[in-house]
């Protein structure tokens, strides 16, 4: 009984910790990324914006490291605000933005520009074209049969799951053939571009604006969203548009994560283990969960992308492979635990 009776407690009081904790992990992220580099973490970048810091510090950390971390954290939160809108859509909590393929179209457009020896700006175009075409093979094959009734909504979200299933499939596929084919001049790059790297990135204010627009979206989605996990007939019954509800929330998943990948490259593990970590916590009202996974997954990739930097300096190595081996051992952790819990 005693222990029964703290549970309650224990779950009241998580939430009003959990917030404090995201956004001290947050502010600490972004003051690792600009107090260490290459050069380690010298004691004047911890000082740059005091008065009378030395003005080359200040200039490194503001011209170069701050907006690499604000494009981190951009990515990072697109991301995890993708895979928790595909978590709650498909009612899986193993669901992230590969699942769909968008990732992987996005993915095998850049390769291409970068085997034709594009430049940056038309790799990025490439990688939206991928994405888009992606996203319409998707809405074409996945949800274009799908019966529309209340009755019948465990259809559709079963059909886009198979159908990205089978286009990150055939898109992994083609990505194989075009690195095996490809000259070994543009293959270090390529590859250094599918684990995912932040070196790359063209600045910060567009996957920036694209993360606040789509949070504001999401947003606006959550009420809606909370009903959903109560079954669509119930949602139905209640004025959910539950067909238009889904594809809403399946396109704002899919853009959110083809503009992070446009940024970076491909990164994973974000969108799974971060709302998935976070659901455990606060619990599964979409109202809360959402912005806490915009900033818990920026945060992430911040961090993961100092590491990438600095553990051995003067060599980056590619933000996705440090997320790769955080998340591999925290989702098994996870699951261990989410098990026990039964």
């Amino acid at each position: 009984m005693a222990s029964g009776g703290r549970a309650p407690l224990r779950m009241h009081r998580a939430p009003r910790l959990a917030w404090p904790l995201i956004a001290l992990a947050a502010l600490l992220g972004f003051g690792l990324a600009g107090a260490c580099g290459s050069g380690g973490c010298a004691p004047a970048m911890w000082w740059w914006w005091a008065d009378g810091a030395d003005p080359l510090a200040r200039e490194l950390v503001l011209g170069l490291r701050l907006p690499r971390a604000a494009a981190g954290f951009a990515v990072g939160g697109l991301l995890a605000l993708a895979g928790a809108l595909l978590q709650v859509l498909l009612r899986n909590p193993l669901a992230d933005p590969w699942v769909l393929g968008v990732s992987g179209g996005g993915a095998l457009g850049a390769v291409l520009a970068m085997w034709a020896g594009a430049g940056a700006a038309l790799v990025t175009g490439a990688a939206w074209i991928g994405a888009a075409v992606s996203t319409l093979l998707l809405f074409a094959v996945g949800a274009g049969g799908a019966p529309r009734g209340p009755a019948h909504g465990a259809v559709a979200p079963l059909r886009i799951l198979l159908t990205g299933v089978m286009l990150a499939s055939g898109w992994g596929a083609l990505l194989t053939l075009v690195l095996s084919l490809a000259p070994d001049a543009r293959l270090r790059g390529m590859l250094f571009w599918l684990i995912g790297d932040l070196a790359g990135a063209d600045g910060w204010l567009a996957p920036a604006l694209a993360l606040a627009a789509g949070l504001a979206v999401a947003m606006r989605l959550a009420p809606a969203l909370n009903l959903m996990l109560l079954g669509d007939a119930r949602a139905f019954s209640l004025g959910v548009d539950v067909a238009r509800l889904r594809l809403a929330t399946c396109l704002l998943a899919a853009l959110a994560a083809g503009f992070a990948v446009t940024t970076a490259g491909a990164i994973g593990f974000v969108g799974l283990i971060v709302p998935h970590s976070l659901r455990l916590v606060l619990g599964n009202d979409q109202r809360g969960l959402l912005p806490a996974c915009v900033i818990a997954g920026g945060s992430l990739v911040v961090v993961a992308d100092t590491l990438a930097r600095t553990v051995v300096a003067p060599i980056q190595l590619p933000v996705g492979a440090i997320v790769s081996l955080v998340g591999v051992p925290v989702f098994l952790g996870l699951l261990v635990r989410s098990r026990a819990l039964r």
